[in-house]
């Protein structure tokens, strides 16, 4: 770990769902949290999902994890929330800001901070939807506003001023952490850090490049030719 990313003032939580991977990056005093989704799930195989959230909140010890309920049903949703609620006082469960029809889930998000459960607004992508969330958490027990900045800028749209408004939005109350979700480059990082936001997720190919933050750029050109040429002659590419 080189010295800008320790000199980093936003905290890097491990995006994932490979629960031996997530358990060795539980060592790392670089990370400061962990966050899964279903399709991250899907994706590494996950089976028994009531078994996954058992088997990764043993592993991750203090630090703070958000599980995502699985339901688009608003009662249903609740019921699980509750339920990985009481797994211990470091998770932090995930809803989405609306269901698949569109419907808000502000006022199931309002209950759940009522009833003291940690939320982590999830798929959040307008400024309007910060400000729902916002309404629904603010005031309650510590919460997280999960803007996907990486999806904006899937869409064409540059995230940061729309980032830098929902801090403001967000640092209105004191219980309310904003997190730069789904970031595709170190730049991200280092975008994040600069507007405030208190959290960024990382998943572990993006950790893996964290050290390229600030490397000299004469140096990265030089490195990237030599590795062209090498895998040439590995290849043993004639013309």
């Amino acid at each position: 770990m080189n010295d800008l990313v320790r000199g980093l003032r936003i905290k890097i939580f491990a995006d994932g769902a490979d629960v031996a991977r997530l358990t060795e990056l539980a060592a790392d005093p670089l990370i400061k949290g962990f966050t899964t989704n279903p399709t991250l799930m899907r994706q590494a195989g996950v089976t028994n999902y009531a078994a996954f959230v058992q088997a990764l909140a043993a592993q991750i010890g203090d630090r703070p994890v958000s599980f995502e309920v699985v339901s688009d049903d608003f009662t249903e949703m609740e019921r699980q929330a509750l339920v990985l609620h009481g797994l211990g006082d470091t998770v932090y469960v995930k809803i989405p800001i609306t269901d698949s029809a569109g419907v808000s889930a502000t006022p199931l998000m309002a209950r759940l901070a009522a009833a003291g459960v940690r939320v982590n607004a999830t798929a959040i992508m307008t400024l309007e939807q910060v400000r729902a969330a916002t309404r629904a958490l603010g005031g309650g027990p510590a919460a997280v506003i999960s803007v996907f900045a990486g999806r904006i800028a899937d869409a064409g749209v540059d995230p940061v001023p729309l980032m830098s408004e929902a801090r403001q939005i967000v640092a209105a109350h004191a219980n309310l952490e904003l997190l730069w979700a789904s970031p595709r480059e170190v730049l991200n990082v280092v975008q994040a850090d600069r507007v405030g936001c208190d959290i960024i997720t990382a998943t572990p190919d993006l950790l893996r490049k964290l050290d390229l933050l600030g490397r000299d750029l004469g140096e990265f050109s030089l490195a990237t030719v030599r590795m062209f040429c090498d895998d040439a002659l590995a290849a043993g590419y004639e013309i």
